[in-house]
């Protein structure tokens, strides 16, 4: 048995602004070079991805994407160097936290409760607080 973590950065007031969906989508944009590609290859609308950047970008403090708009070649997006040094640490945290949440979950739960099929993971959920 083994337990997975949830990394939700929110807010002041405790609002979720980032989180393993705007990860994938960033990652998305590198890897696609285009926001709308990335949307798409999630199953999510264009719009709101526009929204969940934009709102990433604003409690941030910096921007996520840089647009180019149409022409000859097409439009797209890429990520800022900003972003990508985001998306570093938010893997950093993300991997440490996962690292703490297994040492926690043995020193609590070692052997206990066994007859859990081994498929289904117990889940645990960490908030920071930007």
């Amino acid at each position: 048995m083994k337990v997975t973590l949830g990394l939700r950065v929110c807010d002041g007031a405790g609002q979720r602004f980032f989180g393993e969906g705007p990860y994938r989508l960033l990652a998305g944009v590198e890897r696609l070079g285009s926001l709308r590609a990335a949307a798409a290859e999630m199953g999510m609308a264009y719009t709101k991805a526009l929204t969940l950047v934009r709102r990433a970008e604003s409690e941030l403090g910096f921007p996520l994407t840089r647009r180019s708009i149409g022409g000859k070649g097409g439009g797209g997006s890429c990520l800022t160097p900003q972003a990508k040094e985001w998306m570093e640490r938010y893997e950093a945290c993300r991997t440490a936290c996962d690292r703490l949440a297994q040492e926690v979950y043995q020193t609590y739960f070692a052997g206990f409760g066994q007859t859990q099929p081994a498929n289904r993971a117990p889940r645990v959920g960490c908030v920071v607080l930007a």
